[in-house]
């Protein structure tokens, strides 16, 4: 090989090794420009904050345990005596739901108080009788084990559909205040052994019938 062939030879020897080691540092350039822009895009998220998508996920038995204390103050307060409404039910069950309780698009919740004595009882529902109740209207308290209906999520008028993702949170919010209301109220009881004794009870139930009324107890006490 000439002297000139071996200069032209190194000459693009050192060019492609020079082009190279551009190729490399413009790669790696790219590489920390888009490192970059993932460190910049990127948010920290602590545990328990409120961007921790554990805490956005609704939890029906949070719900159930913080909200029963406000609705069980609301039935108690709006509690009408059951003796006394009983005949304007029987009357006129439209004008009578207006007037002591709760629109709903299932059927209007009312709220009561009453005494009576506990009757034989059929899947945790017992009939109860009531000094002055109408012989025409049949008196329930269901004790569970399973408390079925929305009474108690109905009855304060104000947690609304709207307030949930869909329909499924919004009946499950429903059974997880069922469930805390059976916790505090009715756990600490021997529902078993009720028939004979007597009751006072403040609760709620859905006025679909005028004659037969079940309750869903907020307070039970047993004498």
């Amino acid at each position: 090989m000439s002297t000139l062939q071996s200069s032209v030879a190194a000459l693009r020897a050192r060019k492609a090794k020079q082009s190279s080691k551009r190729t490399g540092v413009v790669l790696v350039g790219a590489g920390l420009l888009v490192l970059s822009a993932i460190a910049l895009d990127t948010t920290v998220v602590h545990v328990g904050s409120e961007a921790d998508v554990r805490q956005q996920a609704f939890s029906p038995d949070t719900f159930g345990t913080k909200e029963f204390p406000r609705v069980q103050s609301v039935v108690v307060e709006k509690a009408a005596d059951a003796v006394a409404i009983a005949p304007e039910v029987l009357a006129d069950k439209a004008a009578a739901g207006k007037k002591y309780g709760t629109a709903s698009t299932t059927g209007t919740v009312m709220m009561v108080k009453f005494s009576g004595v506990v009757g034989e009882g059929k899947s945790g529902i017992y009939e109860v009788a009531v000094a002055g109740m109408p012989a025409d209207i049949k008196l329930r308290m269901q004790t569970g084990p399973a408390i079925n209906g929305t009474d108690l999520r109905d009855a304060p008028g104000d947690i609304a559909f709207g307030s949930f993702k869909n329909q499924i949170e919004y009946q499950d919010a429903g059974s997880a205040i069922n469930r805390a209301m059976k916790a505090s109220v009715l756990d600490p009881i021997d529902t078993s052994a009720l028939t004979g004794k007597t009751v006072e009870v403040v609760g709620a139930f859905r006025l679909v019938n005028p004659k037969n009324w079940l309750i869903t107890p907020v307070k039970v006490d047993v004498k």
